[in-house]
Formats: C-alpha cells, sequence, structure tokens
C-alpha cells in the first residue's frame, strides 16, 4: 500500500530566488516548498504526499478551499509536491523512527476520482486475486530501486491519464475488470463495450493459456478526454501469464498485442539507460503526448527491457516484485490541478 503519510528525513534545504519566507526542501526523491527556518538538512518531519486527504482538523484547516486534498502546485517559481509536517503533528506516544507509515494514524485517505456513468457497472465480485492490479509506484520514493539498476536497458512508453481496463481469460471464463472490481456483463459499460467490438474474448482464447491483458481506457467521458478523442479505446500495456504469475516480456507482449490488432501505448524509447537520478527522470516525464503533441503527457512508465522480478525492496510497494515504475510529468498535474 502506498505511504500516503511517513516520517522521512529532509535531504536538503535550498534557498528561492526572490523568496524571503520559504524555501525548497528535497524529501525521498519529491521536492517541496516550507517556511524558511522550520527544517535543516538532516531534520525528521511527516512528509505527505500528493493524493493524500485530510481529515477536517484545525490543524489542516488552511487546505479547506483544496477540499483538504494535497495537490501539486507552484509557489515563487518553485514546484512543490506535498506537504512536511513537523513531528509534533502526531498524536502523543507515536514511536518516532524513520520511513514510519503514519497514514492510519492520521486520518489520511488517497483521492479517488469520482467514476464516469459510462464505467460504473454491476460489480460480480473484487478484482481477481491471481491477476496484480495495475498500479504503478512513483520514482521519488524508488532511489534504492534505481541505484541498483542504474544503467540497465529500460524502455520507456507514455503514461497515459485513464482508467484502467484487465480483460481475462482463466480456465475458459472470460472477465473484465475495473481498477478494483470484477464487472458482470452490461451493454452500457464501456469496458464491456470495448472487449466486444474489438473480439477480446476470441483474441485470448487464440493463445491457449491463461492470460490478463491490461491497459488504460480514455476518450469521451473519461478524465475529462485530455487527448480530445473521439470514441473510446484502451491502449494496452501489460499481457499476463496467470498460471505462471509473470508478465510477458516487452518483444512478445508487442507482437502478441500488433497481431490482435490492439494499440499499444505509444513507445518512447526502447534501449535507454536507467538514470540514477530522479530530478534526471522526472525531467524525461516532462514533456507532450505522443498522442496530442499540443498536450502535457500525463507522464512515462520505465520498464526493464528484459523482464524480471525482485523482492529484496518489500517496503517500496513493488507490484509483484516487477521493476516497473512511474514518472508523472509535473507540468500535466499543474495544468489540470492535480
Amino acid at each position: 500500500m502506498r505511504k500516503l503519510a511517513s516520517i522521512q528525513r529532509v535531504k536538503s534545504i535550498e534557498p528561492i530566488e526572490g523568496a524571503d519566507a520559504i524555501e525548497k526542501a528535497t524529501v525521498l526523491g519529491w521536492q517541496l516548498v516550507v517556511k524558511k527556518g522550520e527544517f535543516k538538512p538532516g531534520d525528521l518531519g511527516v512528509y505527505l504526499e500528493i493524493d493524500s486527504v485530510l481529515p477536517e482538523r484545525p490543524e489542516f484547516e488552511f487546505l479547506r478551499e483544496r477540499k483538504f486534498r494535497i495537490k501539486t502546485i507552484r509557489l515563487r517559481g518553485q514546484i512543490s509536491q506535498g506537504i512536511c509536517f513537523p513531528l509534533s503533528i502526531l498524536p502523543a506516544g507515536v514511536e518516532i523512527e524513520e520511513d514510519k507509515d503514519v497514514t492510519d494514524i492520521l486520518g489520511i485517505k488517497k483521492y479517488e476520482p469520482p467514476l464516469p456513468a459510462c464505467l460504473s457497472g454491476i460489480a460480480k465480485g473484487r478484482f481477481p486475486s491471481f491477476i496484480p492490479k495495475t498500479d504503478e509506484t512513483r520514482v521519488q520514493v524508488l532511489q534504492p530501486l534505481i541505484d541498483k539498476y542504474q544503467g540497465e536497458r529500460c524502455y520507456v512508453t507514455e503514461k497515459i491519464d485513464g482508467t484502467s481496463a484487465t480483460y481475462y481469460l482463466r480456465n475458459g471464463e472470460f472477465g473484465v475488470c475495473s481498477r478494483n472490481l470484477e464487472l458482470l456483463e452490461d451493454s452500457e459499460n464501456s469496458l464491456w463495450k470495448f472487449a466486444r467490438e474489438q473480439d477480446i474474448e476470441n483474441k485470448l482464447r487464440t493463445l491457449n493459456k491463461n492470460y490478463a491483458l491490461q491497459g488504460e481506457m480514455v476518450g469521451e467521458s473519461i478524465q475529462s478526454n485530455k487527448l480530445k478523442l473521439r470514441g473510446q479505446i484502451v491502449y494496452f500495456f501489460n499481457l499476463f501469464d496467470i498460471d505462471k504469475f509473470e508478465y510477458l516480456g516487452f518483444d512478445e507482449f508487442q507482437n502478441i498485442v500488433n497481431s490482435f490488432g490492439l494499440k499499444a501505448v505509444p513507445l518512447i524509447e526502447t534501449d535507454y539507460k536507467l538514470s540514477g537520478s530522479i530530478d534526471e527522470i522526472i525531467k524525461k516525464a516532462t514533456r507532450k503526448s505522443l498522442i496530442l503533441p499540443d498536450v502535457w503527457a500525463e507522464g512515462i512508465v520505465i520498464r526493464l527491457f528484459e523482464e524480471k522480478r525482485d523482492l529484496t525492496f518489500p517496503d517500496l510497494d513493488l507490484v509483484n516484485g516487477r521493476i516497473s515504475f512511474k514518472a508523472v510529468n509535473p507540468e500535466f498535474l499543474l495544468k489540470y490541478g492535480e
């Protein structure tokens, strides 16, 4: 689970040009604005990530106009992602330990955008346990991982702002899932409509194995349709072998999706040598979309070219230990109030 609030060490403090009352702090791989003199390098504080929704309490009243949600903002030209509070924000008796998750202690929830009517459906059950969800961890919390894999060959794809779509075939049964639920067939539901229009069930049957095909649905009525698409489409990024409980590698995935006549997410680069600098990776993510070049891309997803699992980072929230993560474009977050 994502640590929305945790005890973290302030790595550095830097001045902001033209600002007397604020300065730039670095916490984990995040850059944020803090009050001048409130922290010095090496101090511990309580860091709250963007997408955190805080409870209505007096100490958080300054966020009421934002509905108590932490978003990406720009102050005096400096992008600020998250808030760092002094340790005194914690209730008495909480053990102070670096990297301690205090999300539940502070009553913080994750912001979830409302689901459009075309995607709501009748739940068949929870998301299947035999398929990983499509979540990607943000690079800002992955410094130990990128240190380990620095220089390794990766491929980079565009991250698209839509809604998660999973289609699976297991022991002859075809299923359609949103981010958190498996859905009963419904002719009004966009995920099911796309499945039938593209004959995804029969395409999966041609593989003669148990697979899950995962992607992002975008288009009209979804996330304000930032890419100005007509209709709705799924851009795919995963093919998961259910029996082996592992993802297919880059080449095999691309070949199968192409043979199905479906679209994969836009490919940016296939021979990227992973940087050990989070700042450099964020700069790489600050780009325009390959689908509609006059709008900001949501960001990028980086994966090892040769598929690999690594279970030596249990605290980093990697999905199934897969070396795969996202870097979200800060300009996109600013543009769309995220």
